[in-house]
């Protein structure tokens, strides 16, 4: 009881109405963009919201199934099967358990941000192009480059009016209210969330005019639950099903834990414990993956509609998914009224979103080699799929960090002579980072010099000396003073090489 007097309800219950109101349509929507029954979406967003919610880890950020994971189950479902996606999810939540216990949360944040980026603008980039054909009622093809090439005949059945006008008027219809909502009265913007309004508004009209589109299917909880057999363990003895749950462990894992950061710069409670809230999420991956549903993740919409509303503990994230099994238990009819096109609207929206112009933007101008990284991981993933375009940026960002913590600084200046001396001495300094990557640029410098002139080689002012350019400076070291009469001084003495 003490426990329940301490929670602020006045705060707590009208931010969980809100961040539920916001959930409901996404839950949804991400269920059917990932082929799989829109219960599963469901599930997942119950187990986020009364399990996880109840954790320890981070107090305010909110759970469920993420649009960022939308396009990597649903290929994973087209590969495995339905039946398969919940043994590859409890391994995920294993997998972050055991990272929860080893402590290995807070490396996430050792993430390059324009490879989390990158992702991001990826997921959304490809969860746009395949909703884009589901706006017109249409099948997506396959793959991303696929995607690109069919969206001139998208077009022109669309003005041609080949493709089905009805769906793809509600659709539009759908996603202006999406964008001209957030122009609205303020007062009238927070009442109801966009989402909710914007779906709302196309099941009306459907129902109203009893328009020829396709419609969500209804079966219920019960029946859309499956528990992983042996069967379907088949999935995890191919390389391809190792590197989904790699894929799902990584990309939920970042997203979760960068979201968290995000929200703790919203609000002045208590920090987030990383390795806590990590091991939050394998828990309730792991029970979503026994109960067949979809992977979850602590998303940021939903996490800063609940700060922006004004909870102040975790009841009311716990509350929300209270509210969507309340929902699911008591009007699983209203689901079948919602048009599919209405939530392609939404998650064409959401995907838009998650492209990060402004970063972008930001990035071109002040720091190109992180705008890079950004491009090509995004352009990766769409021309590949997550898991090689993420790897491909990870590669890309340690190959540029690597290359520009090698600076190198070489000078070459002569010297007075010295008394007594017929030539002047020439001085070659070394400053920075001597590593394999610098190699040729050293070794072209120091073959260039005359080898009858006196040289003094100074490497005192280097950071760091790998062993590729310890054995080069001692090989040349060497071959110098064989080929040389002029003496040659190097300082300090450069180590024996083994």
């Amino acid at each position: 009881m003490a426990v329940l007097r301490a929670v602020p309800w006045r705060y707590d219950l009208p931010a969980s109405l809100v961040v539920f109101l916001v959930a409901l349509p996404l839950c949804v929507g991400v269920a059917v963009a990932s082929g799989v029954p829109a219960e599963l979406g469901l599930v997942t967003g119950i187990v986020g919201g009364l399990l996880v919610g109840a954790l320890p880890g981070s107090s305010l950020q909110v759970s469920g199934p993420a649009a960022g994971l939308t396009v990597l189950v649903h290929e994973a479902v087209q590969q495995y099967g339905a039946g398969a996606l919940g043994v590859l999810v409890l391994l995920t939540g294993l997998l972050q358990l055991a990272m929860g216990a080893l402590r290995l949360g807070r490396w996430f944040r050792a993430m390059s941000a324009s490879v989390v980026h990158g992702m991001l603008a990826g997921i959304g980039l490809t969860l746009l192009l395949g909703q884009l054909y589901a706006l017109a009622d249409r099948r997506a093809p396959g793959t991303g480059p696929e995607k690109i090439a069919g969206l001139p005949a998208l077009l022109r059945d669309a003005v041609t009016g080949a493709a089905d006008r009805g769906a793809l008027a509600l659709g539009v219809a759908t996603l202006l209210v999406l964008v001209a909502w957030k122009y609205l009265p303020p007062r009238l913007a927070r009442a109801v969330p966009g989402p909710l309004a914007a779906v709302g508004l196309a099941a009306a009209v459907t129902a109203l005019f009893d328009l020829p589109v396709a419609r969500v299917e209804v079966a219920g909880l019960l029946d859309v639950v499956q528990l992983p057999d042996r069967a379907s363990l088949g999935a995890l003895a191919t390389t391809a099903g190792v590197g989904t749950v790699l894929a799902f462990t990584l990309i939920a894992s970042a997203e979760t834990l960068f979201s968290a950061a995000a929200v703790d710069r919203m609000h002045h409670g208590p920090r987030t414990d990383y390795d806590r809230e990590l091991t939050a999420q394998g828990i309730g991956n792991a029970l979503c993956g026994l109960l067949g549903a979809l992977p979850m993740t602590a998303v940021i919409v939903r996490s800063a509609t609940n700060v922006q509303a004004g909870a102040r503990t975790k009841a009311s994230r716990v509350l929300h998914g209270g509210w969507l099994l309340l929902f699911t238990v008591l009007l699983p009819g209203a689901l079948g009224l919602v048009p599919l096109t209405a939530l392609a609207a939404v998650l064409v929206h959401a995907g838009a979103k998650l492209v990060p112009v402004r970063r972008i933007a930001a990035l071109c101008r002040e720091h190109r080699g992180e705008a890079v990284v950004l491009a090509v991981t995004a352009v990766s993933i769409i021309a590949t799929d997550l898991f090689e375009g993420v790897l491909i940026g990870i590669g890309l960002a340690v190959a540029k960090s690597a290359w520009q913590t090698s600076h190198l600084q070489i000078g070459v200046e002569e010297r007075p002579a010295a008394p007594g001396a017929e030539e002047a001495a020439l001085r070659v300094r070394l400053s920075g980072n001597a590593t394999f990557l610098r190699l040729p640029r050293l070794l072209d410098t120091l073959e260039r010099l005359p080898a009858d002139r006196p040289v003094e080689l100074d490497w005192s002012g280097l950071r760091h000396l790998d062993h590729a350019c310890t054995v080069a400076l001692t090989t040349w070291a060497a071959q110098h003073r064989a080929r040389s009469s002029a003496p040659l001084a190097v300082d300090p003495p450069l180590p024996t090489v083994v």
